[in-house]
């Protein structure tokens, strides 16, 4: 076995591996005698066929398999240990000599590269680059407070309908006014009036106390939405057409009324627990802009780095690359992809590779690695973002850590998770190399910023 490289380029090369039948005949033998272990052939006791009817049936197989394994270790090999910066993958030559594997025993496969150019930008104090703190607004930390006072409200009997309110009753089918003989009878019906799509049937229901008849066409009241109908009349939704103009009759037997909490040392306890540290409004809408900071900081860190990134392709200026390799590899990678995708989606490649090269060579510098206790701790801040959207405040550690760990059990979320730590720490590198000019923004300012024609 032999393996040489030819260089076509400063960013391509060829590499040739001969390989000769000492190279694998040990390794196809010993595949054939497993193959003869485990063959079920009709007339012969499993694993005592004869050895030549075995080569016969499996003994291409097994040489072209191993000859692959062979080849692509001997191929991987030679590249980690020259230390070759291949992008994509080695691809097969175009004008490599055919092989026959089956009447041949010595080869010669060769193998196109594509190598990572050289790109030597720096990032220096010269560089300035904006930083967006984002800043929650009033309205959206009065909106937080009002969440999780509604989080931690009660239910309480309401003396008249209000439009949010649950109201509970008997509900009849009518009959010219009257009600009907074997129509419907719900004891317990249920109705919400802002969920009721027809005004005037809404409008019916609103300043209604307990006791009262209310008579209303449902068909109507939910313009024919035939499943909730079908849940409100308790039948099937096919027989919905039925009821279209048919009166009923709901007698209120009960209001109930989403009461939310207020804010005093009992919300302040539930939401924080006894040993919180928020016992007052104050001090609570300071956890508040602290708990928004922490779901901004990732949105401020990604802008950064869209910004650090154009700042990188404009410095690298033209590179350049082995374009006809990569829209190999991006063909064979991608069989969908047309030539025409492929020219047009090449410049956007190439500037992302630029970028990512350059990236890649600072994160080696400063040797940076992600552990996955840092990916945990990470999907911990996420775990409690998440709650804190539908104003859990004070999720239990031991909840957090679980939710985390379960989020780490899905390989495309872990690995997702992983990468946005290692550009969290990139940012952080970044940081301190140039420098930033801060500012503060609103969320819907920033928004403007990451997509200035929405």
């Amino acid at each position: 076995m032999a393996v040489s490289i030819k260089h076509t380029s400063d960013v391509a090369a060829v590499v040739t591996i001969a390989v000769t039948k000492a190279d694998y005949q040990a390794e196809v033998e010993k595949a054939l005698k497993t193959y003869r272990q485990r063959a079920d052939i009709p007339g012969f006791r499993k694993g005592h066929a004869p050895m030549g009817m075995i080569q016969k049936k499996f003994g291409l197989g097994a040489k072209v398999e191993e000859i692959n394994k062979f080849v692509g270790r001997k191929l991987y090999d030679y590249i980690n240990e020259h230390k070759l910066r291949v992008l994509g993958e080695p691809m097969p030559s175009e004008t490599a000599p055919e092989q026959d594997l089956e009447k041949g025993e010595d080869f010669e496969f060769v193998f196109d590269l594509a190598l990572t150019p050289n790109i030597d930008v720096k990032l220096g104090k010269d560089d300035h680059l904006p930083y967006y703190h984002i800043e929650a607004t009033d309205e959206m930390v009065s909106a937080h407070i009002q969440q999780m006072l509604n989080m931690q409200g009660t239910q309480q009997e309401a003396e008249s309908v209000e439009a949010r309110d649950i109201v509970r009753g008997r509900l009849v089918q009518l009959e010219n006014g009257t009600a009907k003989d074997g129509g419907i009878l719900v004891e317990e019906a249920l109705i919400m009036p802002d969920y009721v799509k027809e005004e005037s049937a809404k409008a019916a229901f609103i300043g209604k106390t307990k006791n009262t008849v209310v008579t209303f066409e449902p068909y109507a009241a939910y313009e024919g939405n035939q499943y909730e109908l079908a849940s409100f009349l308790k039948i099937d939704k096919d027989q919905v057409e039925a009821y279209k103009g048919v009166e009923f009759s709901f007698e209120i037997s009960s209001i109930q009324r989403h009461v939310p909490a207020e804010l005093n040392e009992e919300f302040y306890v539930k939401a924080f627990g006894e040993e919180g540290d928020v016992k007052d409004e104050e001090t609570l809408k300071a956890k508040i802009r602290e708990g928004f900071r922490e779901q901004f900081d990732p949105e401020s860190d990604y802008k950064l780095l869209q910004d650090v990134r154009d700042l990188i392709i404009k410095k690298a200026g033209k590179i350049e690359y082995p374009e006809a390799l990569l829209k190999r590899w991006l063909k064979i990678s991608n069989e969908k992809l047309s030539e025409e995708e492929i020219e047009k989606e090449l410049p956007a490649q190439l500037e992302g590779l630029t970028y990512q090269i350059v990236k890649d060579g600072i994160l080696a510098e400063k040797e940076v690695t992600v552990s996955r206790e840092e990916v945990l701790a990470f999907a911990t801040i996420v775990a409690k973002s998440q709650f804190a959207q539908y104003g859990m405040s004070s999720v239990p550690d031991e909840v957090l850590h679980n939710y985390a760990k379960s989020l780490l059990e899905k390989e495309d979320t872990a690995r997702n998770l992983s990468a946005r730590v290692l550009d969290n720490k990139f940012a952080a590198i970044v940081k301190g190399m140039v420098t930033l000019e801060e500012k503060s923004v609103s969320p819907e300012e920033f928004g403007k910023l990451i997509n200035p024609e929405a």
